[in-house]
């Protein structure tokens, strides 16, 4: 038996025979699901969303992005976003832009403490 297909038949024997195929197919599709943007796509959402805010919600905003991006993508590019501060989404899905780095500057100078 090669190396190959000794390996092969190690990584068949791992898997359980009574493994439920909807199970495995659900659990194999989790590992695929998300694809992870480039700096070229969030800066393009980035960018949208500032021209756009509060106008329209993430279906729109999406279908409206001057390149094509899977929208498992674009929800990444979203919800990395809301966590860094920088967009807030309503209850309505309505996305809006938060992030601005000049007036944090100017309070800074009044004397604002940021931690």
């Amino acid at each position: 038996m090669n190396t190959e297909s000794r390996f092969m038949s190690q990584e068949y024997d791992a898997f359980p025979k009574n493994l439920n195929n909807s199970s495995y197919i659900y659990l194999y599709n989790m590992k695929n699901v998300l694809h992870s943007p480039t700096l070229d796509s969030v800066l393009m959402v980035e960018k949208l969303i500032k021209m756009h805010s509060q106008e329209f919600g993430k279906y729109q905003l999406w279908k409206r992005l001057p390149k094509k991006m899977m929208y498992q993508t674009f929800q990444a590019v979203l919800s990395y976003l809301e966590e860094s501060g920088k967009i807030l989404i309503d209850k309505e899905g309505c996305v809006m832009w938060t992030y601005d780095p000049e007036h944090i500057k100017r309070l800074i100078s009044e004397g604002l403490i940021v931690r």
